[in-house]
């Protein structure tokens, strides 16, 4: 096993959640190919439509909406200007509901929270102690910082900050960049810049991105807004809008590389929003090829078409994929089984890329799309090309305007909201406000692989250690009650902030093994190495998972230090 161990990878998947919950049709030593996983209806109400989500550390999901629209299932006993307010429901307003939840994922279970400002169409990306810096959002909100930092005791709330943004930041996007605890803010309605938080010391002011200007679109909505950042294992933060994209070096405030043209008419980003992942890193290369794919979008005149005449142009069924780093980049394009428009793509932990919610035709907006995507699409990056896609099981559920998805410690991936109404909306239009939880559950997880499933995963940093250092090793230990595959392999996965089809700071990291020894009664014990920089992964919490081939294990929390 020894001499395997430059095939090791440490993924960072999901924590240990019930098995009971899996069932699946092939035997564990079998193919996984052909597998379509299932659907679980997890909860009829969430209370709150799921617009806006993210994973903590906690094992617990935030979800959260526009709070200024509409009653939500929530009831507070006070205002928030603390007034108090009634008993009957005709009598209470907006402010006397909460609009944003904490959603326990082991007890199925939800918990009201409050936001005193609205977060609609907001950013986030979390810190290296696993604190939520939420930025931006919808009037009063739009300049707003708030910060939630999971506890153990459901006691905490959110907060919000005194300092502001210097612009409003609505449909922006978040990147948490190498230096610690630092985020950087791109774009917005009508907004051109970017800024930190927390501010620079040396200015306090936004800094004008001239290539915002050059890819906005007045008359179709902007189609540059939610811009796709991914950061670049150079330390650069790599920009994708509309149809073009550059390479940004935020330290000298200076575009270094400009990207060829994604190829094909359309658009890629809000309202046309289709969606973008970097592809695993892998420690064979020192994590410095860097791969982004960006798949589905709106026709050109889309937004125009919906907006003025009800008519929904068939949505893009185009991806691409282009290597940032290096000296050569070409996109290579490739279709989907169909068009895809707000869809989500997650890293699942067996580095495959799942396609998830949206629509056929039409862009995102008040009601500008038609035609839900029930079916998911499974991407295999190291396939043939012509051999990568796969169809998934269909939901009976539409996932539209303000749906989201998150993968989960154990392997699934929660899949909430859809509300294109103005307000909640339940009936007597197209697609009715949808407040229903559901989990899909991939083929991997099924009870037949149990037996090769890695199990009883646990991580040793070693003496009096808060985390794993960059470029240090750390023990993992566990157990298969079936002889091994010929490729033992570990993932780093840093959970996003998923909102508008973006999934914000993203990444998976294939590591190296140093060394792995089998023990007695099937235990097994190895030594993985970190990434040698914050600029492959910044410091923070990510999910562990060890596969046993294909099958992945329950997933634990490891923290990334700076030393």
């Amino acid at each position: 096993m020894a001499d395997k161990a430059a095939d090791v990878i440490i993924v960072i998947t999901v924590i240990t959640l019930s098995l009971h919950f899996f069932r699946f049709s092939r035997a564990a030593g079998g193919s996984l190919g052909g597998e379509q996983g299932r659907w679980q209806l997890l909860l009829n109400s969430s209370g709150v439509v799921a617009a806006h989500m993210a994973l903590t550390h906690h094992n617990t999901v935030l979800m959260f909406d526009q709070n200024t629209e509409a009653q939500s299932g929530y009831p507070l006993r006070q205002r928030y200007n603390r007034t108090r307010c009634g008993i009957r429901r005709e009598d209470l307003d907006w402010s006397c509901y909460a609009h944003s939840v904490e959603y326990n994922i082991l007890d199925n279970k939800i918990r009201a929270l409050r936001l005193d400002t609205d977060p609609w169409c907001s950013s986030g990306s979390f810190l290296s102690n696993g604190t939520l810096v939420q930025t931006g959002g919808y009037g009063r909100g739009a300049h707003r910082i708030r910060y939630f930092r999971p506890c153990g005791d459901a006691q905490c709330d959110w907060k919000q900050s005194r300092r502001s943004l210097s612009d409003e930041r609505w449909c922006s996007s978040n990147q948490l960049l190498p230096e610690n605890d630092r985020v950087i803010v791109v774009g917005g309605r009508r907004v051109f810049t970017y800024e930190f938080v927390p501010k620079l010391p040396s200015s306090d002011k936004p800094m004008d991105l001239p290539f915002l200007h050059q890819t906005y679109e007045k008359d179709a909505g902007g189609n540059n807004l939610y811009p796709f950042l991914h950061l670049s294992s150079d330390g650069n933060l790599f920009i994708f809008a509309n149809r073009d994209s550059v390479l940004l070096s935020y330290r000298r405030d200076k575009i270094i590389k400009t990207f060829p043209r994604i190829p094909g008419g359309g658009s890629r980003n809000y309202p046309s929003s289709g969606s973008s992942v970097i592809l695993p890193l892998h420690h064979t290369n020192r994590f410095q090829k860097v791969e982004v794919m960006i798949c589905g979008g709106s026709a050109s005149g889309a937004y125009t078409a919906a907006e003025n005449n009800r008519r929904f142009l068939k949505g893009l069924i185009s991806c691409g994929r282009m290597v940032i780093t290096g000296n050569k980049h070409k996109w290579n394009m490739e279709n989907m089984p169909g068009p895809r428009v707000m869809s989500d793509m997650l890293i699942l932990p067996t580095g495959h890329i799942l396609i998830v919610n949206g629509a056929k035709n039409g862009c995102a907006g008040w009601n500008n799309a038609a035609n839900a995507a029930l079916q998911p699409y499974l991407y295999k990056p190291k396939a043939k090309l012509g051999r990568r896609f796969s169809v998934q099981k269909a939901t009976r559920i539409p996932r539209m305007y303000h749906s989201s998805a998150l993968l989960l410690p154990d392997g699934r991936v929660l899949v909430g909201g859809s509300n294109p109404n103005h307000n909640y909306t339940f009936s007597k239009v197209s697609y009715p406000t949808e407040l229903r939880l559901q989990a899909f559950v991939p083929h991997y997880m099924g009870k037949q692989y149990h037996d090769y499933r890695p199990s009883n995963v646990s991580v040793n940093y070693g003496r009096n250690r808060d985390g794993v250092r960059y470029g240090e090793a750390f023990t993992v230990r566990f157990r298969l009650g079936r002889k091994p595959s010929n490729e033992v392999k570990f993932s780093a996965y840093a959970p996003p902030f998923t909102t508008h089809s973006v999934s914000m700071n993203q990444r998976m990291l294939m590591l190296r093994c140093r060394s792995i020894v089998r023990e007695q009664d099937g235990w097994i014990s190895a030594v993985v190495e970190s990434p040698q920089s914050p600029n492959v992964a910044p410091s923070g919490y990510y999910l562990l998972t060890v596969l046993n081939g294909a099958i992945p294990s329950l997933s634990q929390w490891i923290r990334l230090v700076h030393a």
